[in-house]
């Protein structure tokens, strides 16, 4: 394992419950996160969504848009594909099919949770799964739009686990702001400015990734950081 640079706190307890004492760790499956940030409002505004009250990860939550990598997700036509330096920083331990697929369902998942495309028009497809209904309307993924900030793994003592990488995108490069009717998991998706977005019920890693987003307004060129857990410890690192 890398050297830590910086020790956090204990993560919180609420945020899901704790795998069964005697049971071994669930093994991390990979999972992204599309941040949409608009910026014709005045003050910046971030999408949030809130999950179900009757959901066993993270119930009642406000989180960003996401969900687990899909097979179909290495396979999918896209317009443009992911930035050099984007790309780069997504290779930090992670083959390159792997990293251009978590981009892939970081924003298919915020078609299925927000009804939002981040993509271009393009001529309908027709396929069969997940990116079906996606590539039906006239759009094609806009990967160049992407950038990635943060990456982190659900701690140990959780029974569900994510290695998730965290992406943000301008909201200018949607195809349009209006979300697409009979689309959306989360019970309701609204903008938030970053102070307001950070008094709502959030995750750890969510408020964590929402501090990162607000440093990086002084500080584009800030490091992606890395949230792990460690001896029951949180980690912060940052590539090298």
């Amino acid at each position: 394992m890398d050297q830590p640079t910086a020790r956090l706190a204990p993560e919180s307890r609420s945020d899901t419950p704790s795998r069964p004492e005697g049971t071994r760790a669930v093994r991390p499956r990979h999972a992204a996160t599309l941040i949409i940030v608009r910026k014709d409002t005045g003050r910046p505004s971030v999408l949030m969504g809130r999950r179900g009250a009757g959901h066993d990860f993270m119930p009642d939550k406000w989180v960003f848009p996401g969900g687990r990598i899909d097979r179909s997700d290495y396979r999918i036509p896209v317009a443009s594909e992911l930035r050099h330096e984007v790309a780069l920083k997504l290779s930090e331990g992670t083959p390159p099919k792997r990293a251009r697929a978590l981009a892939l369902s970081a924003i298919r998942e915020t078609f299925e949770e927000a009804g939002l495309l981040l993509a271009r028009a393009a001529p309908p497809r027709s396929t069969a799964g997940p990116w079906r209904d996606f590539l039906a309307i006239g759009a094609l993924p806009d990967l160049e739009a992407m950038d990635v900030i943060a990456r982190a793994v659900t701690p140990p003592s959780r029974f569900k686990r994510f290695d998730a990488r965290f992406f943000v995108a301008d909201a200018s490069r949607l195809l349009s702001l209006e979300r697409r009717p009979d689309c959306g998991e989360l019970d309701e998706i609204a903008w938030f400015d970053l102070d307001d977005a950070l008094k709502l019920d959030l995750p750890d890693i969510t408020r964590f990734v929402l501090k990162e987003l607000a440093d990086r307004r002084d500080d584009p060129h800030r490091p992606t950081h890395f949230m792990r857990f460690w001896r029951g410890r949180r980690f912060l690192e940052q590539p090298r």
